[in-house]
């Protein structure tokens, strides 16, 4: 695709996102265009064909990544609307290294608080490797809404500013437990971490975030917003009945960034997948890591658009 400029930050946006760690929402799809491609892609999520991961339907890696293989997924990762944003952020040379479907279904409790850098918390080793003498690590994540996001049903939270202090240390691991991490309940909110307890990660046990300078990310479907997974975040509980809330996360970094290194294999979520299948999308110039594992076709064999 031909680089446009049309959705490039402008220089007030950069300064916002450099001292917020984010910026947005962006509107991406109409709600009527953002209700068909729900339905289409809820579809294909249970035919997994093509799935990168052989992983049973129920466990969480069942949602990764399938943007390898689902094609409304690997047009969406590649839109200009988010990647010409990303370069303003990162340069010219963007790889999309994950995706993954958070849902939060009517009575779902919410998310703790996290930040994440090397995204070693779950697997034990880094998945992510910046240059050592660069200021940030971590990913920049895009979060679109595939359904409205309120505070009743469970939207982001976030505390701006808190993108250059990392609070938690990811070396230390968390223990796969959901049985005991589920229904926690942290200063009168039931608030867990997906099976984890990221409050074992932190760097002191008696931090807590500033949670009344957070500010609640409401969203209608079909916007996306990006931000740093370095920034604190967490979400609210869905306390609401009927009223499902499905975001859709895709995280990208500099191609000079080391993915998964030294590694064949994924552990999170009490599962194990192979990377056999698995590879970096270049989504805007070229891979500058050759180590680096880069598909420029989806599984079914259909191209990526990569922004030029």
């Amino acid at each position: 695709m031909v680089l446009t400029g049309q959705f490039e930050l402008t220089a007030e946006e950069l300064r916002s996102f450099d001292g917020n760690g984010y910026i947005g929402p962006f509107t991406l799809y109409s709600p009527e265009e953002m209700k068909a491609i729900h339905k289409k892609v809820r579809a294909q999520l249970l035919n997994r064909t093509y799935a990168p991961y052989e992983t049973p339907v129920d466990s969480a890696l069942a949602n990764y990544d399938r943007h390898l293989d689902i094609p409304l997924l690997s047009e969406h990762i590649c839109r200009p609307e988010i990647v010409e944003r990303l370069r303003g952020i990162l340069g010219p040379d963007v790889i999309c290294w994950r995706s993954e479907f958070i849902p939060k279904p009517p009575g779902a409790e919410g998310t703790d608080w996290h930040q994440a850098d090397t995204f070693e918390h779950a697997s034990g080793e880094p998945q992510l490797v910046w240059p050592p003498d660069e200021e940030f690590g971590g990913a920049i994540n895009v979060w679109t809404a595939f359904t409205d996001a309120t505070e009743e049903n469970g939207c982001l939270l976030f505390v701006p500013g808190t993108q250059h202090q990392m609070n938690y240390d990811e070396s230390k691991g968390l223990t796969f437990d959901p049985g005991k991490n589920s229904n926690v309940v942290k200063d009168n909110v039931r608030r867990g971490f997906n099976g984890y307890d990221y409050r074992a990660l932190q760097k002191d046990p008696n931090w807590k975030p500033e949670e009344s300078k957070a500010v609640a990310m409401v969203m209608k479907a079909g916007q996306f917003i990006i931000f740093r997974s370095m920034l604190l975040h967490a979400s609210k509980p869905n306390i609401t009945t009927d009223m499902p809330r499905l975001g859709y996360v895709a995280r990208y970094v500099p191609s000079r960034v080391k993915v998964y290194p030294d590694t064949e294999t994924v552990r999170e979520f009490g599962g194990v997948i192979s990377l056999e299948k698995y590879g970096t999308v270049v989504v805007s110039g070229k891979n500058l890591e050759p180590s680096n594992r880069v598909r420029t076709e989806n599984l079914r064999g259909e191209p990526f658009r990569t922004l030029q």
